[in-house]
C-alpha cells in the first residue's frame, strides 16, 4: 500500500489561518483533496508538484482520514518564518521550531516562575473538541467580556490549524486565546506542556481555560484506549495547580455503540477510575426520558459519589451559537441529530460562568 505519492495541485479550494486545502490530481485520483500546512512545506500554488502522504485514505479511516501534503517540490527549500528554540514534532522529518512562554527570553517566563499556581482559575475539561463552540458560547452568553482560553492538548491533531472550528469561534468574537501544548503547535502561545499552558491562559489574564484535544479524538473500543484518558490527569493537574475544574461529560443519545449511549464510557473511566481528585460534573437538563436514563447511570456509576454533580440548561448557549453563526458537528452529527451531545459543555459553561 503507497504511502507517498507525487501529484500536482489543480486549485486552492479553501485558505484559512495556517492551512489550506488543495485539489491534486494523483495517478489514481484525478480530483484528490489535501490539506497543506504552509508553515511545515510552504504554501502551494496551482501547478506545483507536490508530495502526498495518502495512507490514511487508503485505510479507509474516519478519524484522521485525509491526504496531506508532505512537501511542496516546486518549493523544496522553503525556509519557515518561525522563531524561538523549542522543537515540537521532535525527531520527525516536519519537526518546527517554536517561540514558548517558557523560554528565557519570553516575556511570560518571570510570571510563570512568580506564580506557578491558577490561583482559582475556571478550567473547563471538555473530552471532545467539537465541545470548544458550546463551551466558549455558555460562557459569552453569561460574561460577554470574559477572556477565554482555548488549551490544546497534543492526544488528536497535533496542528492548531487542522481546526476550522477555532477560526470560526474567533471571527464571531467568542474565543480570544489559543495556546498549543506537548507536540501541538500554531496557537498564538506555545508551550511544553499543558501544565504551563494553563499557567500561560492565568498570567496572560484569561477568565476561563477550556481545554480539549484537536479534532480526530481517537478510540479503540477497548476500556483504557482513548485519546480521552488525557481528562483524568489533567483535571488533577488543575486541582494540584489550585484551580477549579469543571468537566464536560460526553453524552449522546444518537450513538448506535452502545458504550456510548448516554453517558459514555469514556466519561465514566475518565471521573470514577482514573482519576484522583473531584471536580464539578455539569449535565445537561434534558426531557423527561433522557433525563431519567442518565440519572439512572449516575446512581450506578459512581461519579456522584467522587465529584459534584450538577444540572443547567444548556440551550441559552446553543442559541447564541445560531445568532454567530457557528456550525455544531460531532462525528458527522449535527445538533439536531444528537442535542445532548452539544448541551452538555454548553451547560457547563453556563453554570461555571455564574462564577466569574
Amino acid at each position: 500500500m503507497p504511502k507517498l505519492v507525487t501529484g500536482y495541485v489543480k486549485q486552492i479550494l479553501k485558505e484559512w489561518s495556517g492551512a489550506q486545502i488543495v485539489q491534486v490530481a494523483l495517478a489514481d485520483e484525478p480530483e484528490a483533496q489535501a490539506y497543506c500546512y504552509p508553515a511545515l512545506t510552504g504554501p502551494c500554488s496551482p501547478g506545483d508538484t507536490v508530495l502526498v502522504n495518502v495512507v490514511a485514505v487508503e485505510l479507509g479511516l474516519g478519524t484522521g482520514g485525509y491526504h496531506f501534503v508532505v512537501a511542496n517540490l516546486s518549493n523544496p527549500e522553503w525556509d519557515s518564518p518561525q522563531s524561538g528554540r523549542v522543537m515540537k514534532l521532535r525527531y520527525t522529518p516536519h519537526q518546527i521550531n517554536v517561540a514558548s512562554v517558557e523560554e528565557e527570553d519570553s516575556p511570560l517566563r518571570p510570571s510563570l516562575l512568580a506564580n506557578p499556581e491558577l490561583k482559582g482559575l475556571i478550567v473547563l475539561l471538555c473530552p471532545l473538541h467539537s465541545f470548544l463552540a458550546p463551551a466558549c458560547a455558555g460562557i459569552k452568553k453569561k460574561k460577554p467580556n470574559a477572556k477565554i482560553a482555548y488549551v490544546m492538548t497534543d492526544s488528536a491533531a497535533l496542528s492548531l490549524s487542522f481546526s476550522q472550528l477555532v477560526t470560526d469561534l474567533k471571527e464571531a468574537g467568542l474565543l480570544d486565546l489559543t495556546i498549543t501544548c506537548g507536540q501541538a503547535y500554531g496557537g498564538d502561545l506555545e508551550a511544553v506542556n499543558c501544565y504551563t499552558g494553563l499557567l500561560a491562559a492565568r498570567v496572560t489574564e484569561c477568565d476561563v481555560a477550556i481545554v480539549a484535544s484537536g479534532p480526530g479524538h481517537l478510540g479503540t473500543g477497548t476500556p483504557l484506549g482513548f485519546a480521552g484518558v488525557e481528562m483524568a490527569w489533567i483535571l488533577d493537574a488543575v486541582n494540584i495547580l489550585k484551580g477549579r475544574p469543571f468537566f464536560a461529560p460526553r453524552i449522546s443519545f444518537a450513538d448506535p455503540r452502545i458504550r456510548h449511549q448516554g453517558i459514555s464510557h469514556h466519561t465514566i473511566t475518565v471521573l470514577t477510575v482514573l482519576c484522583h481528585s473531584s471536580a464539578t460534573v455539569v449535565f445537561p437538563i434534558l426531557q423527561d426520558r433522557y433525563q431519567r436514563v442518565l440519572e439512572g447511570q449516575l446512581k450506578y456509576s459512581g461519579i456522584a459519589q467522587k465529584h459534584t454533580v450538577v444540572w443547567e440548561d444548556g440551550q441559552p448557549a446553543i442559541d447564541l451559537l445560531t445568532e454567530r453563526g457557528v456550525p455544531l458537528e460531532s462525528m458527522g452529527r449535527s445538533f439536531e441529530k444528537d442535542p445532548a451531545l452539544f448541551l452538555a459543555p454548553a451547560a457547563c459553561a453556563l453554570y461555571a460562568a455564574r462564577l466569574l
